[in-house]
Order: structure tokens, then C-alpha cells, then sequence
């Protein structure tokens, strides 16, 4: 059997008649950083973004345990166990997120490295404030190997180096060290709740300083953090490549394929359901990985919550190694190229990114745009503009503000290792995380454990929506919801109510039963003792009348939930 050949105009014509004149525009969508997409687009030829080398990319086991006798055990076993290199973080770093190693002195580092070998991949995340960790690492692989065979990505702050660093960058390379020195690393942009453009712009002009200081484009690697938004970060990672690429022809350098690692971004990770952070850390990798990254670290499920054991590092450790070995993802070059899709918001991201990175340049680079408070500025009002989407469910956070659950069980990390205050940025880049709005109403709920009684109106097909709806608005701060099987009446619906146990209610219906029945209603469950009513849907024109008959507040799709949950929470004595 054949099928008639279709085309694009024959397609959109049957959308549009699908769409009763609607038009396509309604499935337009635009990114946080300006880029149109549409509902289709055509096969497209651009630029190919592929990786240095051929061949999947690396996995590395992130190692931030503060002792180095710990830390050494878990690079022992990581290794061991698939890992392909380590990321080593150092407290007080950017990515340290409360952890990291603590001593860097000889003996410390002796420790932490005994029996591991040097030309495993590492790479550094250094203190800010202490960029003298590399040489102290530098002597350390000295007392039991050669310089020219270590294979160390050292994390130089291009920036927080200032005038030492050529000098530094020579001395290693002196003692044998082939780097790369320098990292740009543009992960504090994204974990500050900046936009995949901001980020690329943040690593050209990082990028762009070591070049001028070193004119070395060898000694560079640059870092961009990846989260499971998979058609972004996919784009972004793309975008990197030939956007330093036109650094490089602009600077007449001739085009070489650049290193560039991927970490799972701290800014998506929830303490709360932390185990839906497994399948996000596993669509960053993925993303990552077929977006060109040559390296991917994922932070483990419980990094949130406290220093992960042994099971969290695993979890993390094998979803690369499924995605690697098992579905082969890092065996094709660049997948995403010619797609349309693809190729339209790498081509719009690059734009974007292009712009910032120029604006950066002309204030004087990006130290001078960082002390003028340029790039804070504008990382500000998309990490706000982010924050108010979470708020809404625009962007959902799986397990907290969509499909919560409050019958979790305990999670375990390390004991006995408190977690410090995270680093500050240069510039004063403060790192986020998105579920600390929703986190911080669970905390407040469980101190007096507030129900909802969900009122439910007429027969099941009649409320079943708005019940499921009402539910997850509601334990998405912590309030333990108890469904009516559905009143057909006042007094039946009281009653149920206060049976439930529940202190508050709200109703649940459709619109029509709203109209004929909300406002007695909620005046039966006022007199039967609700501390505050609630009803699910959009009041309209009929706001004043059910407010006047008992209703307290209204809860709908778009609202703004911490703000609602906030004042529920209040209402409950929370």
C-alpha cells in the first residue's frame, strides 16, 4: 500500500482546518532569550558542531568529600567501577554547593590521590580565592610521576587569576603539564538563573580573556552546565563550538574543535522527590553528550539534601554508563544537525549569545562588565522572570509543583558532614535552586500538618478534574488533601466535611454546578466550621457573590502557587 506524497503546505492546511481558524501563531513558542520557534520547521543545513576527538563523551564521577582519606575511597571506587575521569572539587569553589576537598597542603593531597592514577581525566574546580591549589597539585603529581603524562584540566579563573595568570599557565607548562590551564566556565550564569544566551556570552568574554592573556586557544577549556531542558541545552552546547569558532576567525586563528565539559546544573536539583533528579540528570547527559560535550559530570540525585553516599554516586556513575554503553548515545556525531528545529534555535542562540558577548566587549570586557554590574543585571531579571514561571507551573518541577507527593521516604546522605555556605561568584553571582520556594512551604506545613478537604460537587465524571487539579495544587505546599465522594447537596457536603477532620476546604466542581450551588455551598461549610473555603476555577463575574457567601480564595491554573500556598499555609496556623 502507497501513500500520497504530502508536503508542508498540504500540512498546514489541515492544521489549520484542525485549528477551526485559530491559526499556526498559537504554537509559536518563544525561548528566555528572544528565539522564535514555530510549529514546524523545514530540513536546514549549518555548521557542524563535533567534538575534537571522534567517539562518545567521557563520564566523570564529581568527588567533593571534604576528607581527603574519604575522598580518595570514592575516587578509588568510582574508577573501579566505569568512571572515566574525575571532577575534583575543592571547597570554596563555584560548584561546591556546600562540600568540596578541604586541604590542599601536600599531605592533604597526598591523601586524597594516593593510588590514583594521573593520567585518568581530571579536572579542576578550584577555590576562588586560592588559584595556588594547581601548583600545590602540580608538586604533588611531581613526587610520583611525570608532568607530561598527567591529563589535568587545572580550572585557572581566567578572571580571579588577573596578571599572574600567563606567569602561572608558563610555570606549569615549564614543569611539563600540558593543561588545558584555564577554564571559562559559565556555570554560575546558569546556576544564578540566567538564560542559555547570557551563559554563552559569559564563556566567550571568560574565553576571550585568557586568549588575550595567553594567545593560547589550546589552554582553554571551556564549562557550561547542562539541565533537562534537552532542546536548549542540546542548542547551547552547539552554539559554543561555533561561536568560538568565529572568535577564532575574527582573531586569525585557524579553527580548531575546542574542549568542553558539561556538569548537571544545581539550579534544577530539588531536595524534595529527589529521586526524579535521577531522570534529569540523566536528560542533561543525554543532551549534553549529543550536543557535543567531550566530558559530562552529573551531580548525584541527593546533592541537595546533603553529601551523597555511596548509592546516590552510583546512580549518577551508571546513568552514563547506560547511556553510553548500553544505548550507544555517544557514537554518533552531531544527531541534531539538519534537523530544523535544531538547527533554528542553535542559528537564534548564537545570535543572541553573540550580542551580549559583543555588548561585554565594548564595556571593557568582561571583568569591567562584571564591576559595573552589567552581566548581574541581566542574569537578575531572567533568574526573576525563571522564578515567576516556576511559581506558575509555566515551568514545572516534577514531584513538587506537579505530581507532588507527601508520602516520600527519607532520604540518606553522609552523616556527620554538615553542608557550609555556598561560594560567592565572581560578581557576585549567588547560585539557586528553583524548588526552594515550594521546599521551604513543605517545611512549614509539616509543623502543623494542615489538611484540605477537597469538596467535591456532583457525580465523578462532574469533578474528577478539578479534584485531581485542587490535589496538586495543594500538596504542593505540604497541604494533605482528603477527597468528598461527591455531594449532591448543602447539608450532605457539611457533613462530609466534618468527618474529614480537615480544617479547610475547598470546592470542586464545574463551572454550571458553580453557578447553581457555590454559594450555598460554601456558606454550609463556613457554618460547619471551615477555617477558610476555597474553590477551584476562575470566579469571573461571580467573584463578589462567592466571596460575600463564604468563599475565601480561588485557586487555577496560572495562579501564582507560592504566593496562594503562602496564604493557605497562613490561614492553617503555619
Amino acid at each position: 500500500m502507497s501513500f500520497p506524497a504530502r508536503t508542508e503546505a498540504d500540512w498546514r492546511k489541515a492544521a489549520e482546518v484542525a485549528l477551526k481558524g485559530a491559526g499556526l501563531e498559537k504554537f509559536t513558542s518563544v525561548t528566555a532569550d528572544g528565539v522564535k520557534l514555530g510549529p514546524i520547521h523545514s530540513r536546514a543545513v549549518g555548521p557542524r558542531a563535533l567534538r575534537g576527538e571522534p567517539g562518545p563523551w567521557k563520564a566523570l564521577s564529581r568527588l567533593d568529600h571534604p576528607g581527603a582519606d574519604d575522598f580518595n575511597a570514592q575516587a578509588r571506587e568510582d574508577l573501579d567501577n566505569g568512571a572515566e575521569g574525575l571532577t575534583v572539587v575543592f571547597k570554596g569553589s563555584g560548584a561546591a554547593y556546600g562540600f568540596g576537598l578541604a586541604r590542599a597542603d601536600s599531605a592533604g593531597l597526598d591523601r586524597a590521590f594516593e593510588g590514583v592514577a594521573f593520567d585518568t581525566g581530571l579536572q579542576f574546580n578550584l577555590e576562588l580565592a586560592e588559584p595556588a591549589q594547581a601548583e600545590s597539585f602540580a608538586a604533588r603529581v611531581e613526587r610520583s610521576a611525570e608532568p607530561s603524562v598527567a591529563n589535568v584540566s587545572f580550572g585557572l579563573d581566567p578572571l580571579g587569576a588577573g596578571a599572574a595568570l600567563k606567569a602561572q599557565v608558563a610555570a606549569l607548562a615549564r614543569r611539563g603539564f600540558k593543561g588545558p590551564f584555564v577554564a571559562a566556565d559559565a556555570r554560575i550564569v546558569h546556576d544564578a538563573g540566567g538564560t542559555p544566551a547570557q551563559e554563552l556570552a559569559y564563556a566567550l568574554s571568560a574565553g576571550v580573556a585568557a586568549l588575550r592573556a595567553l594567545e593560547n586557544p589550546g589552554a582553554i577549556e571551556f564549562r557550561l552546565a547542562a539541565d533537562a531542558d534537552q532542546f536548549a541545552t542540546i542548542a547551547k552546547f552547539r552554539a559554543m563550538r561555533l561561536l568560538w569558532g568565529r572568535v577564532e576567525e575574527a582573531s586569525g586563528l585557524k579553527p580548531a574543535p575546542i574542549r568542553l565539559a558539561a556538569s548537571s546544573a544545581w539550579r534544577m536539583m530539588t531536595a524534595v522527590e529527589p529521586f526524579v533528579n535521577v531522570m534529569r540528570a540523566g536528560l542533561a547527559a543525554f543532551a549534553a553528550g549529543l550536543g557535543g560535550a567531550d566530558s559530562v559530570t552529573l551531580l548525584p540525585f541527593s546533592q541537595a539534601l546533603g553529601l551523597p553516599d555511596a548509592f546516590a554516586r552510583r546512580i549518577a556513575r551508571n546513568t552514563q554508563l547506560v547511556e553510553l554503553r548500553e544505548a550507544r548515545l555517544g557514537f554518533v556525531a552531531d544527531p541534531a544537525a539538519g534537523a530544523g528545529g535544531f538547527e533554528a534555535m542553535t542559528t537564534g542562540l548564537c545570535e543572541k549569545a553573540w550580542a551580549l558577548f559583543q555588548a561585554q566587549e565594548a564595556a571593557g570586557g568582561l571583568a569591567a562588565a562584571l564591576e559595573r554590574g552589567l552581566v548581574q543585571q541581566a542574569v537578575a531579571a531572567s533568574a526573576a522572570s525563571l522564578q515567576r514561571d516556576v511559581a506558575r507551573a509555566k515551568a514545572p518541577l516534577t514531584g513538587l509543583s506537579t505530581h507532588p507527593s507527601l508520602n516520600a521516604d527519607p532520604i540518606a546522605v553522609l552523616p556527620d558532614v554538615p553542608a557550609a555556605e555556598p561560594a560567592v561568584t565572581p560578581g557576585a553571582l549567588r547560585p539557586l535552586r528553583l524548588a526552594e520556594p515550594f521546599e521551604r512551604l513543605r517545611e512549614r506545613a509539616k509543623a502543623t500538618g494542615p489538611r484540605m478537604f477537597l469538596a467535591a460537587i456532583g457525580p465523578l465524571a462532574a469533578h474528577t478534574r478539578r479534584v485531581g487539579f485542587a490535589r496538586d495544587f495543594f500538596e504542593a505546599g505540604g497541604v494533605a488533601t482528603i477527597a468528598g465522594p461527591g455531594a449532591e447537596d448543602a447539608g450532605a457536603l457539611a457533613e462530609g466535611f466534618q468527618s474529614s477532620g480537615a480544617g479547610l476546604a475547598c470546592l470542586c466542581g464545574t463551572d454550571e454546578a458553580y453557578a447553581a450551588q457555590a454559594e450555598p455551598f460554601a456558606a454550609a461549610l463556613k457554618a460547619a466550621g471551615a477555617g477558610a473555603v476555597y474553590l477551584a476555577g476562575r470566579p469571573g463575574e461571580h467573584e463578589a457573590a462567592w466571596r460575600a457567601a463564604g468563599v475565601d480564595g480561588f485557586v487555577f491554573l496560572g495562579a501564582d502557587l507560592v504566593a496562594s500556598l503562602d496564604e493557605v499555609l497562613r490561614r492553617a496556623g503555619a
